[in-house]
């Protein structure tokens, strides 16, 4: 099945595509938006069956990844924030010769715990999916707070967060769904050797749903990849600290675009 996907685009320069995260839509990147657009092309996308996207049949993380694939610039840097960072691994793994360089951002390559391994509850992703039969607005609501919990900025970022959401039609509770089940069963922790271009990997010290931890456990998985901590920062670093993060991600754009470079700000 071949899906509409909504793109909004804007910039010049090298091709960064943007990525959101579960029940939010490609709005949560606007504030960031007048800090990358001077330097690159930045290509920022509803998920298949979230905000102006179509709905879609094709919603395994493979499909996901595939669907953008399909619809997206022939070369470009993905940049991934929470499940968006899961999707834009895969389209890592499924083409890396599209991906010129890895961006994840507050993203695990396995959401749930499990076994030792730092996560969100099990018992909470299956509260959330039961939520969503009776009322899925109220559960994205809720969702939403957990995005900012443990941030300094927390009100703020939670009201800009609302906004982001409410600025494009609601996601399909269908793709909430799927999203869900990819949060609770998805597992890429055995893949990630094979991610060959740069990889940053950025984490907000103060976050809830992918604890700092996983940064330290994966430094040992994927070494060749870097990581940076935004200390005053939770699950969305790119909204309570803004000027810090577009700083980091363009130094690090920089490395996979040496072109760029010079446009870096120290």
């Amino acid at each position: 099945m071949t899906t509409s996907l909504y793109w909004h685009t804007e910039g010049q320069g090298s091709d960064l595509i943007l990525i959101h995260g579960w029940g939010m839509n490609s709005a949560v990147w606007q504030n960031i938006l007048p800090a990358l657009t001077p330097h690159y092309r930045v290509h920022c996308v509803d998920l298949p069956g979230y905000g102006f996207s179509q709905p879609s049949d094709a919603f395994s993380l493979e499909e996901m990844a595939h669907c953008l694939l399909n619809n997206s610039p022939q070369e470009s840097i993905w940049a991934g924030w929470s499940l968006g960072g899961m999707v834009a691994t895969q389209a890592a793994l499924i083409a890396p010769e599209r991906v010129k360089g890895l961006v994840t951002i507050a993203s695990s390559p396995r959401f749930s715990a499990e076994h030792g391994w730092r996560g969100i509850k099990p018992e909470v992703l299956q509260a959330f999916t039961k939520q969503l039969a009776g009322d899925f607005k109220t559960t994205v609501e809720r969702f939403l707070a957990l995005q900012a919990m443990g941030s300094p900025t927390a009100r703020q970022d939670i009201k800009w967060l609302k906004q982001s959401v409410l600025s494009h039609p609601w996601p399909q509770p269908e793709a909430l769904e799927a999203g869900l089940g990819i949060l609770a069963n998805a597992d890429l922790r055995p893949h990630l050797h094979d991610i060959s271009m740069p990889w940053l990997r950025m984490y907000g010290r103060l976050d809830g749903l992918v604890p700092v931890k996983v940064a330290q456990e994966l430094d040992v998985l994927a070494p060749q990849s870097q990581r940076q901590i935004f200390a005053n920062a939770s699950h969305a670093p790119f909204i309570s600290d803004p000027a810090h993060f577009t700083q980091e991600l363009q130094a690090f754009c920089g490395q996979c675009l040496p072109s760029c470079q010079n446009k870096v700000t120290k």
